[in-house]
């Protein structure tokens, strides 16, 4: 009889673990099969909803009625071909949908510009379609972006080159110019009678909010000055304004390496004499500046002449209510917790807002649907539970509220409930395809860490079930920075595709630590904005190392079996993490990443960089910004790396791969690589979505699930 020694028998125990695990996991097609919804909108009137589907690439719209809200499929794209859909609207009394198709609208630059994913020697266009509610033929009204719906339901201010346009809303002419005005024209603003136009006009360094009546009448230029005016609302008798204004550009140079306060104002305007006064000055602190959360400032004219707005004042991104005559603002939102993805109800009387709040402490990293009213302190959290909720609209019968809910399992889908407590009642969940994975995918687990310097990091840990008592790990770094991964599935369509790749990389026996890490949203401004992060002295690695040395103690975890990935900023944290202690990280993937922010920077300056006049650390901060990349420590870098960025990327630039590409090869580390032609940083085919994580998964399998040497 054959004996075994202990060695070859652990070996072969491991291996029937590890065949096992295989055995049980599930396609990453399966699981990136879901549908996934966006765009969620509401009519002024009725119980009229629209929002837009991606399934596996085929992007089309949706709509649905009260009170059975039985969900329709409005338009009719069967391609993968990388055509988004945004601005989805519906007009004020639901006999129509307006939508722009093509670009790419999460990009820093050219989002306008078409996309062509296919490579098709004719180029796709960005236009703008309309269809009726009931159903029929979407008809092309224009090129163009950045559509408004008149309140009469008849047209559709939309911008094209810059300039003003309107088309019938019907498709029954076709497009022309509304007005010309020097600059950069955008951020349309009907008037509640459909009367008047206003909108934004930026010429460089100055900005004015102007207001267009008719082609006999000359522009009203509201209280022009040498700042950058935005954000213009109407009051809802339409005889008012409210607008932020901020500085114009300019002055002497100041630090780089110091945070400075971002000054703002909030300013209301007569319409007829383009007379406007000051009726707030945000607090000259850091945390007063102009908050950088979704939405902004999200200012409003709210119910009861009041003016509804967001600060980060308090140090969290809270909403306050101020009277338009001015006064001491009232925080409406007074919890520590941030408050994003705002909307006011068409009656202007609540905001209904997705916060990381409510009565379980893990809700922090949630999301649920809350509500307050315009004039008072008296918030609710409508769905309280295990669950996400976010993008919440209130119909505009005010009966109803519309929203996107998830859980760890089921993937997002429209939900709506009565607007105030009720059961939530999901739609669509039978376009959930049979082969998803619902009942394999694992709940991940709230986890917290210090960082060296003793901030407190939140994570999610996604173990798989079975498998080695020891099993090899992934960190996996978001993006943004400005971002929060979640308990579950996330808002983003690009974070939801993470969480797929995550969980199909713990069902092939990889335990993964997703990591919120400082420069993230969700924990308060001092972790949002803090200080000596990115190109001022990375001081977010420090918490992406921490996560894998906190993972390496862990019994369950294979400590010389950790790699890290991510996109975007994650791949400038993946390569930090690479340069500087590939000794932790065995292997890494880096998705368009920054690895040169000097170059970055360059990229991106500003005429006035060109000046004489230089900002008195000018020298300090290009070498904190060399030392702070990963180029400048690729010395150290000895672990095996994947890089993989999309030709056309509008968000980090290709070059970025390109140098450190030239970088690597040099120095002899052992790279792999993969260039996805013609797509951008989002992936907007479902296919070269499919190509990039499996190419992850297959680059960890290969590196990671055997022992190392």
């Amino acid at each position: 009889m054959k004996r075994f020694t202990l060695i070859g028998l652990f070996q072969i125990i491991c291996l029937l673990h590890y065949t096992r695990a295989q055995a049980q996991s599930f396609t990453l097609e399966s699981v990136k099969s879901y549908p996934f919804p966006t765009e969620l909108t509401s009519s002024a009137q009725g119980s009229r909803i629209a929002w837009v589907f991606n399934e596996q690439g085929k992007r089309n719209v949706y709509v649905a009625q009260g009170p059975d809200f039985t969900p329709r499929k409005l338009t009719n794209y069967n391609e993968d071909d990388g055509q988004e859909i945004s601005s989805l609207s519906l007009s004020n009394d639901g006999q129509w949908v307006v939508y722009v198709r093509g670009g790419d609208h999460g990009s820093n630059w050219d989002d306008e510009v078409a996309v062509n994913t296919s490579s098709s020697p004719i180029s796709p266009k960005v236009q703008l379609w309309s269809v009726p509610f009931a159903g029929g033929e979407a008809k092309a009204l224009a090129e163009g972006d950045e559509p408004a719906l008149s309140p009469k339901n008849d047209k559709v201010a939309f911008v094209k080159g810059d300039q003003v346009w309107v088309a019938p809303i019907n498709g029954s002419a076709g497009a022309k110019t509304l007005f010309t005005a020097r600059g950069k024209n955008n951020s349309l603003e009907w008037s509640p009678d459909g009367t008047q136009l206003a909108f934004v006009c930026t010429r460089d360094d100055h900005a004015f909010v102007g207001v267009f009546t008719n082609a006999e009448t000359p522009i009203t230029w509201i209280a022009p000055s040498f700042s950058r005016d935005r954000s213009p609302r109407w009051s809802p008798d339409g005889k008012k304004l409210v607008f932020v204004r901020t500085p114009g550009a300019g002055g002497a140079p100041d630090s780089l390496l110091t945070r400075h306060h971002q000054p703002w104002a909030i300013w209301t305007a007569d319409v007829s004499s383009g007379t406007a006064s000051s009726i707030w000055q945000a607090p000259k602190t850091l945390a007063g500046s102009v908050p950088t959360t979704h939405g902004g400032v999200n200012l409003h004219w709210a119910a009861g002449d009041r003016i509804v707005f967001l600060s980060y004042q308090d140090g969290w991104p809270h909403l306050y209510s101020l009277a338009s005559s001015g006064g001491t603002p009232l925080l409406l939102t007074p919890n520590p917790f941030m408050a994003e993805h705002i909307t006011l109800s068409h009656d202007r009387k609540w905001l209904v807002f997705s916060g990381n709040t409510g009565p379980d402490k893990l809700d922090i990293d949630r999301r649920h649907v809350v509500r307050v009213p315009v004039d008072k302190a008296a918030m609710e959290v409508l769905t309280p539970g295990t669950g996400l909720e976010w993008t919440p609209v209130v119909t505009g019968d005010g009966a109803t509220v519309a929203m996107i809910s998830a859980t760890a399992q089921r993937p997002p889908l429209p939900t709506v409930m009565a607007f105030g407590k009720g059961t939530p009642k999901v739609l669509g969940q039978e376009l959930i395809p049979g082969q998803f994975p619902q009942s394999q995918l694992v709940t991940p687990k709230q986890v917290t860490f210090k960082a060296p310097d003793g901030v407190t990091i939140h994570g999610q840990l996604f173990e798989p079930a079975g498998g080695p008592a020891k099993k090899p790990a992934l960190i996996y770094v978001h993006g943004g920075p400005p971002r929060q991964m979640l308990l579950g599935w996330n808002y983003s369509d690009y974070y939801a595709n993470s969480y797929a790749l995550n969980q199909y990389l713990a069902s092939l026996g990889f335990a993964i630590l997703s990591v919120n890490y400082r420069l993230g949203i969700g924990y308060g401004y001092e972790f949002h904005q803090a200080a000596k992060g990115g190109a001022n002295g990375a001081a977010e690695y420090q918490d992406v190392k921490a996560a894998a040395l906190w993972l390496a103690e862990q019994p369950q975890i294979q400590a010389n079996s950790i790699g890290i990935y991510g996109g975007s900023y994650g791949g400038y944290l993946t390569a930090m993490a690479l340069a500087h202690d590939s000794k932790l990280f065995a292997a890494g993937v880096d998705i368009h990443g920054v690895h040169d922010w000097t170059a970055q920077r360059t990229a991106t300056a500003s005429p006035a960089a060109n000046r004489v006049e230089k900002a008195p650390d000018t020298e300090a901060a290009a070498n904190v910004a060399w030392t702070s990349s990963p180029a400048s420590a690729v010395n150290g870098w000895t672990s095996p790396v994947l890089i993989i960025h999309g030709d056309d990327d509008r968000n980090v630039r290709f070059s970025q791969s390109t140098d450190l590409v030239q970088r690597l090869e040099k120095k002899g580390v052992p790279l792999e690589t993969l260039v996805i032609v013609d797509d951008t940083h989002h992936w907007m085919k479902h296919g070269n979505a499919l190509k990039m994580g499996n190419a992850t998964a297959d680059f960890f399998k290969r590196k990671l699930l055997k022992p190392r040497q």
